[in-house]
């Protein structure tokens, strides 16, 4: 039995709307940032790196280990040969490339946030527009102000179908 209401209540908790949307763009932010990461990638440093001279910037690296060479006893020109020597390297180029997709992921975000924010402020100034329907009138003989659905007046105890005498 225990094990039931523990299902029973997870359950109740993993149907929850925002789990679910968490849920949804959790996996549409890892698909997004696959996407950022490739046009980091594959687009915009291949130009950066032709501009400065040819630079692959995934091969920026500092060797720490300066003795180990690759199997052709060379010293490592890319981080591949450095990695398969084993020497230990600063891979800077990368940190680039991961700070470059960390920049326009946020960037992205910020634009997202600031439309949601302009339509949210479009809806709030549409129903701030749109007038309330009123929730009170007038007592036609006492001039108190009592509740629309009321047939008989708090004050004054007149009944409020019959029109007023004014005179």
């Amino acid at each position: 039995m225990m094990f039931k209401s523990f299902f029973g209540e997870f359950k109740t908790f993993a149907m929850r709307g925002n789990v679910v949307d968490l849920a949804v763009g959790v996996i549409i932010g890892g698909a997004f940032g696959k996407i950022v990461t490739s046009l980091v990638n594959d687009i915009v440093m291949p130009p950066i790196g032709r501009l400065l001279g040819g630079v692959d910037f995934t091969d920026l690296f500092i060797n720490l280990n300066p003795e180990k060479l690759t199997k052709a006893k060379e010293v490592p020109k890319t981080l591949i040969q450095a990695q398969e020597a084993g020497a230990a390297v600063i891979a800077y180029g990368q940190f680039i490339n991961v700070m470059l997709d960390f920049i326009i992921v946020a960037f992205c975000v910020f634009m997202l946030v600031k439309l949601l924010n302009k339509l949210s402020r479009k809806k709030e100034a549409a129903e701030e527009a749109a007038p309330a329907a009123p929730t009170t009138k007038e007592c036609p003989y006492c001039i108190s102000e009592i509740p629309i659905a009321a047939t008989r007046c708090g004050h004054c105890t007149s009944e409020l179908n019959a029109s007023p005498a004014r005179g």
